[in-house]
C-alpha cells in the first residue's frame, strides 16, 4: 500500500478514451492483524484515506461500511467486532465500473490506510479546528474549537489542555477547559487563546505553527495536533486577492492527483516532488482538480506556500453529497493554504434553477463549517447566465475569456478568478505540425479557440484586470485520460506525464518569476533539413533577446511583457544561441547544440534531498543520452533496459506517451533524448541503478539512502 493494479494494464483502443483507454475491474484485498488485550477498553478504527472507486469493508467476516466515492476519506469503526484475543481480518471489496470522473481514475487501496487506537474520551476524526481571528492591535487570537466523543456505555467528564506551539515545538500559550460527554455522544468545547504577533503565513514565508490538544478523563488519555498559519485573505471586487494586506496573483495550476509511473498510487515523497517542480516553474497556486487529494499533499502544499482551491467530488444535496464535501471541509479547514472552496466543477446543474437549489443548499453547509473562505463553483458552460453566480461568493470561470467583461458589469460587487485556463497541448520535444491523428502536438505556445488560449494570451488578460484574482492553468502536469488514440494522456501539462519539463514550463518560468531567465526551442539536431526554415522560439522575462547561429547574429528584439521572442531561421548544423538583457546589460542566455550520434547513457538523481530507504520513498531518475563529447542527444530513441541492486526495485519507467507498455515493465524505448525511471528505496544504504542499450555504453548510478 498504496496500490493502483489498473495501470499494470495494457490499454486498448475499445475501451473509454475518457479514463485512459484502459480496463477497469473489480477486486478483492484481505488483510489478517492481530490484538491483544491491551486493546481492552478502546474504540477501534480503520481509516481509508482513499480507495478507487467504490468499497465494501468487512471486518473478522462482519460488513462495516460502504465507500461510494474513490476520494473522499471514510472511517470504518470495528470495535464492537474486534477479536481482542488475536487474530483480525480486514476484507475489502473494490469496484471500479462506475466512474466519477473524465480522467483516469486508477483501482484500489491507492492512499493511506491507518488503524487508530484511541480511548472511549478521544478527539473525534478531523475534530480541532482551529480559526485565527486578528484582533483590533495587531495581534492574534485563536478560536479553537475541539469535539470530544465519548464511546463509552457511561458519562464522564473530560479535561482538555490545548497548547500554541511554534515550529520548534516552544509553548507559546496554554488553554485549559473541561466538559461532559455523555455516552455515546459528542460534545463541543470552545477555547480561545492569545497568540501575539505571529509570523505570518504567505506565499514566500509560509510559517506554520501548531495546535495541541490533550485530552485526560477516567477512560485514559488522548492527544492531537494540528498544523495552521496565521494569515489575512480578502478577495476585492476591485483588487483581487489581498493577502496580509499585499495583493498577490493567484499563479496557479490545476493537477489531479496522480503519477505517470505509479498511477494513482502516489507515494509521499512523490506528492512533494511535484510541488516542488511546480514551485520551480514559478507557479504559487494549486486547484485541487476536482476531488479532496491526499493528505500528504495538502501538507506539502501549506509548506511550499500555495494558493489552494480545494473541491469536493459530488455536486449533490444528497445526505451523501453533504457528507463528502464536510468531511473534505472538516480535514483541510486547518490548512492556511486552503483560500476557497469549489462545491464542483462544470456541473451540467450549474446552469439550471435546480443546480441553484443544489448550490444554495451546499453553501449554506459550508459557511456553517467554515465561515470565513468563499465558496465558489467553476463554470464552463455558458457563464453569461450561470444561476449561482447571484449566491457564490467568487465568479468562477473556467476559459471563456471574451465573458468576463459583460460578466463584470452584471456582478460589479464580486471578486473573478480564473478557474480554469489555457488547455493548450504541446508534447515534449516535438517541434512541427501537428500529425493528421492529433496523436502530437507542436510544443509551441497557440491559441487554438476561446476553450484553448494560449499561455501568453491568458496570462496578459489576467494581468491587464486588476479585478481578476488570478488563475488555475491546466494543467500542471500531464495525466492519463481526456486523450485520443494511441496517445494515452491530455497533453496540457507544463511538465509531461513523467515529470519531465517540457517547454511550457519555461514559459510559465518567463511569465511567473522575476528572476532573468531566457528559454530557447527547437533543439538544433534537424540533420537532413539543411536550409529548411525552423521556427526558433526564446521564452523570457528580460526586455531584449538576441539570438546567434555560429556567432553571426540573426536580430536583437525588444520583448513586451509576457511576451516571447520569434525567428525565422534557415537550419545549418552548429551552436544556436539565445542572450537576454537588461537596460542593454547581458543577465541570461540559453543555447542548443547540434550534437553527433549517441554512443553512451547517462543517470541523473532528480530527488535525492529527502530520499528514505523506508520501502516506500521513490527516488526519481532520468536517464538521457550523449554523444561523444558528452552532449545530450535531444532526439536519441535508444531502447533502454534498467536494473538496480537488491535495496531497490524498478517500479517504473516512462518516456513516449503512445507507449502502451506498462510502466512497471524495466525496458523502455527513450523519445526525445529522455526516459524517466522511478525507483523504490527498500533499505537505507547505497542504491545502484543501471541502464544499457544496445550498442551504448551502460550508465550507472549509485547513491545512498538514509
Amino acid at each position: 500500500m498504496p496500490h493502483d493494479y489498473v495501470i499494470r494494464h495494457v490499454p486498448e483502443k475499445q475501451n473509454n478514451e475518457a479514463l485512459g483507454y484502459f480496463p477497469y475491474h473489480n477486486a478483492w484485498y484481505r488483510k489478517n492483524f492481530k490484538l491483544s488485550a491491551e486493546d481492552q477498553n478502546k474504540r477501534l478504527t480503520l481509516l481509508f484515506e482513499g480507495v478507487a472507486t467504490q468499497a465494501t469493508v468487512w471486518v473478522n467476516g462482519c460488513l462495516m461500511g460502504h465507500s461510494f466515492t474513490g476520494y473522499t476519506p471514510f472511517e470504518i469503526d470495528f470495535t464492537d467486532v474486534a477479536n481482542l484475543d488475536g487474530d483480525n481480518s480486514v476484507t475489502v471489496y473494490v469496484k471500479t465500473d462506475e466512474h466519477e470522473g473524465w480522467w483516469y481514475e486508477g483501482g484500489g487501496i491507492y492512499r493511506h490506510v491507518w488503524l487508530n487506537k484511541t480511548p472511549f474520551v478521544s478527539v473525534d476524526l478531523y475534530g480541532l479546528y482551529v480559526r485565527p481571528e486578528r484582533a483590533g492591535d495587531g495581534s492574534w487570537n485563536c478560536h479553537v474549537e475541539t469535539t470530544l466523543r465519548n464511546d463509552a456505555f457511561v458519562p464522564h467528564h473530560a479535561t482538555v489542555t490545548t497548547t500554541l506551539e511554534d515550529k520548534q515545538g516552544a509553548i507559546l500559550a496554554t488553554a485549559t477547559a473541561g466538559t461532559a460527554v455523555e455516552p455515546k455522544a459528542t460534545a463541543l468545547l470552545c477555547q480561545n487563546i492569545a497568540a501575539g504577533k505571529p509570523a505570518l503565513w504567505d506565499t514566500e514565508n509560509p510559517t506554520l505553527y501548531t495546535m495541541r490538544v490533550k485530552v485526560t478523563s477516567p477512560a485514559g488519555d488522548d492527544e492531537l495536533s494540528t498544523r495552521f498559519g496565521f494569515r489575512d485573505i480578502v478577495f476585492d471586487p476591485d483588487k483581487g486577492l489581498i493577502l496580509n494586506g499585499k495583493p498577490v496573483k493567484i499563479k496557479g495550476v490545476c493537477c489531479h492527483g496522480y503519477y505517470g509511473l505509479t498511477g494513482k498510487a502516489v507515494p509521499d515523497n512523490i506528492q512533494r516532488y511535484r510541488l516542488r517542480l511546480l514551485r520551480e516553474m514559478g507557479a504559487n497556486g494549486y486547484r485541487c482538480a476536482h476531488y479532496p487529494q491526499a493528505v500528504a499533499t495538502m501538507d506539502a502544499l501549506d509548506e511550499y506556500g500555495f494558493l489552494v482551491m480545494a473541491e469536493t467530488r459530488w455536486f449533490e444535496s444528497s445526505k451523501e453529497g453533504r457528507e463528502q464535501l464536510a468531511t473534505l471541509m472538516k480535514r483541510d479547514r486547518n490548512h492556511p493554504c486552503v483560500v476557497m472552496w469549489s462545491l464542483g466543477n462544470e456541473e451540467p446543474f450549474f446552469a439550471k434553477p435546480e443546480g441553484k437549489r443544489i448550490f444554495e443548499t451546499l453553501y449554506t453547509d459550508a459557511k456553517r463549517l467554515d465561515p470565513v473562505r468563499p465558496i465558489m463553483g467553476a463554470v464552463s458552460n455558458t457563464p453569461e447566465s450561470a444561476p449561482i453566480f447571484s449566491v457564490a461568493d467568487l465568479i468562477a470561470i473556467n476559459y471563456n475569456l471574451p465573458t468576463y467583461e459583460p460578466l463584470r458589469q452584471k456582478y460589479p460587487e464580486k471578486c473573478f478568478i480564473s478557474s480554469e485556463n489555457c488547455a493548450v497541448p504541446s508534447t515534449r520535444g516535438f517541434f512541427f505540425d501537428d500529425d493528421e491523428h492529433k496523436s502530437i502536438y507542436n510544443a509551441k505556445d497557440r491559441t487554438f479557440s476561446n476553450w484553448q488560449t494560449s499561455r501568453e494570451d491568458t496570462w496578459k488578460f489576467i494581468m491587464a484586470r486588476p479585478w481578476v484574482a488570478g488563475g488555475y492553468q491546466w494543467a500542471g502536469i500531464e495525466h492519463r485520460g481526456e486523450t485520443i488514440w494511441p496517445r494515452l494522456c491530455s497533453q496540457s501539462g507544463a511538465l509531461d506525464l513523467y515529470l519531465q519539463k517540457k517547454d511550457a514550463f519555461y514559459q510559465n518560468q518567463s511569465l511567473w518569476t522575476d528572476k532573468p531567465m531566457v528559454h530557447l526551442l527547437p533543439h538544433w539536431n534537424f540533420q537532413g533539413r539543411e536550409g529548411e526554415i525552423i521556427s526558433v522560439w526564446a521564452y523570457t522575462n528580460c526586455q531584449e533577446v538576441e539570438l546567434f547561429l555560429n556567432d553571426n547574429s540573426l536580430g536583437r528584439k525588444a520583448i513586451e511583457r509576457f511576451g516571447h521572442g520569434e525567428w525565422s531561421v534557415p537550419y545549418a548544423p552548429g551552436e544556436l544561441r539565445v542572450v537576454a538583457y537588461n537596460d542593454g546589460q547581458e543577465v541570461a542566455s540559453d543555447s542548443a547544440i547540434t550534437t553527433g550520434p549517441a554512443v553512451a547513457l547517462r543517470l541523473r538523481l532528480e530527488n535525492g534531498d529527502d530520499l528514505r530507504g523506508n520501502g516506500r520513498d521513490l527516488a526519481v531518475i532520468t536517464c538521457y543520452a550523449v554523444d561523444a563529447e558528452g552532449r545530450c542527444v535531444p532526439d536519441a530513441t535508444a531502447n533502454i533496459t534498467f536494473a538496480c541492486n537488491k535495496i531497490s526495485v524498478i517500479v517504473g519507467t516512462g518516456s513516449d506517451i503512445c507507449d502502451h507498455v506498462p510502466p512497471h515493465i524495466p525496458e523502455r524505448r527513450m523519445r526525445a533524448g529522455l526516459c524517466a525511471a522511478a525507483v523504490r528505496c527498500l533499505a537505507p544504504g547505497k542504491i545502484n541503478v543501471y541502464a544499457s542499450a544496445p550498442g551504448l555504453t551502460t550508465a550507472r548510478l549509485e547513491f545512498e539512502v538514509q
